[in-house]
């Protein structure tokens, strides 16, 4: 089959990275000149009958902060070039947020909006409808292929899925990298006192000191770029794959919580971004209005996060080189999406707020690559999300779910077909906020339809311009016809 996507290497020369950045930015290794090669539709991997599947998922990755989806604003040449052999989704939107929400679709393919039975678990840190463990009578994907004889696999420095029963270990033999942001991994009053002292804390003094303190501690020691946590977390995937590879088929899930905050990478990352900079460091955000920030000091955080974003995409990059050295894009699967965004005052909001559903929180990046080149480099409009990834790999490997799933199987997009149910809209769930798109219009709300906004995204994609006082005939219909039509007829109170 011809080559339709450029290596990494290839990627880096034609951006023209520049030497600085080329040093900073490649991968491990050149690829394959024709790493797309095409197999039967019979074709059996080694030591295994059906083909393996990867999963990537990357926490709080803007869809505006990749270049294949046409931006600039952070150096992603591994994501790009990847891109380049796969579907990609330029509307895809995560069902429910944040990142508990969104995950428990992805491992379940079942919808976790609107929230029902909700409650605060006691032993959590966090209060948002909706994030919960997934619950007991709720099978897994990994449940479901290591009883098709799959070896699962799940690397990950994602704290918050490794709190008490939230089960999503379940199926997996799993390898949790300690430490991110507010893990109880090491006693906080042993971080390093200069850390802290360099940390823009205004806004939150008290919350942003311990989160930092806490972050600053579990960090403290770090020699090399390889003991930050994308490093580790890539550098650990690709180990596995060497085991992986003589237990075919394997289903293997690298969930990344970089590029969350705090944004702390290596200060040759942030340089690439903004240099000469001498005031106390915006490592993590106060959720909320961006103006306790000076346009300086939001200018560093954001450099800051586009820096983890160029981290992440580096250390992905030599995971994928591995893949290529061990032969094994041949005969994989492999997904990469994100679970939200993260804003940066675009419209006056800094952090991820339930209220605050503008794209930037709510536009994601979503790509499949198909072993035998289905679909590469191509493009989908179609409703993609978190609730379709079950089902979808699921298709492709010819396994019928034990019971219904919500998503879609996308599979049929790679041949240039249609998912069985067209999605002329969209509706997802954030805390006690709604939101809902169709072909025109964005919507989004409280629970009970108050404090609505309205864009037409035709004429301003940005949503910049709220109309909702001027169409009450489409605020009803979104809010009627769709959130509530998807919510079964009615949103639970609480």
């Amino acid at each position: 089959m011809k080559r339709t996507g450029l290596t990494r290497k290839e990627f880096l020369k034609a951006a023209g990275a520049g030497a600085a950045g080329m040093a900073l930015l490649g991968g491990a290794g050149c690829g394959p000149a024709d790493r797309l090669q095409a197999f039967p539709d019979e074709y059996l991997p080694s030591g295994g009958s059906r083909m393996n599947v990867v999963l990537v998922i990357v926490d709080s990755l803007r869809k505006d902060h990749v270049g294949a989806y046409g931006s600039d604003r952070a150096r992603t040449p591994n994501i790009d070039a990847l891109a380049g052999e796969s579907l990609r989704f330029t509307q895809a939107y995560p069902e429910s947020m944040p990142t508990i929400c969104a995950r428990r679709a992805i491992h379940t393919g079942l919808r976790t909006f609107p929230f029902k039975d909700w409650s605060t678990p006691k032993w959590d840190q966090v209060t948002l409808q909706g994030w919960q463990p997934i619950p007991s009578d709720q099978t897994t994907l990994a449940e479901i292929l290591r009883e098709e004889g799959y070896q699962n696999l799940l690397v990950t420095d994602t704290l918050h899925m490794f709190r008490p029963s939230y089960n999503f270990q379940r199926g997996f033999t799993f390898d949790f990298i300690r430490g991110q942001q507010t893990d109880l991994y090491k006693p906080s009053w042993t971080a390093p006192e200069e850390k802290v002292n360099e940390s823009l804390l205004t806004g939150n003094p008290v919350a942003v000191g311990a989160q930092l303190r806490q972050y600053f501690a579990n960090t403290a020691g770090r020699e090399t770029e390889e003991d930050w946590f994308a490093p580790q977390l890539f550098s650990r995937a690709s180990r596995w794959l060497e085991v992986a590879r003589h237990q075919q088929p394997f289903f293997l899930v690298v969930d990344s919580y970089d590029p969350h905050e705090p944004w702390d990478p290596p200060e040759e990352y942030v340089n690439l971004y903004d240099d000469g900079y001498d005031g106390f460091e915006p490592y993590t955000p106060v959720y909320g209005p961006v103006d306790y920030l000076t346009e300086r000091q939001l200018t560093r955080m954001h450099a800051r996060y586009s820096a983890e974003v160029t981290m992440v995409d580096r250390w992905l990059g030599r995971f994928l080189d591995g893949m290529d050295e061990l032969g094994l894009f041949e005969n994989t699967l492999l997904i990469f999406l994100s679970d939200h965004g993260h804003a940066f005052g675009e419209h006056g909001i800094v952090g991820k707020l339930p209220s605050a559903l503008w794209p930037e929180i709510t536009d994601v990046p979503f790509l499949i690559r198909h072993p035998g080149g289905k679909g590469a480099g191509q493009t989908s409009d179609f409703y993609a999300s978190t609730h379709d990834v079950a089902p979808t790999i699921l298709g492709m490997l010819g396994v019928e779910p034990p019971g219904p799933m919500d998503g879609q199987d996308l599979s049929a997009l790679l041949d240039g077909g249609e998912p069985e149910e067209p999605r002329p809209h969209f509706t997802s769930g954030y805390d006690d906020r709604v939101w809902a798109r169709d072909d025109r219009y964005v919507f989004f709300s409280r629970k009970d339809g108050t404090e609505a906004r309205l864009y037409d995204v035709r004429e301003d994609p940005e949503m910049n311009n709220d109309i909702a006082g001027r169409r009450q005939d489409v605020l009803n219909r979104m809010f009627n016809d769709y959130v509530l039509e998807d919510a079964g007829g009615s949103l639970p109170e609480y």
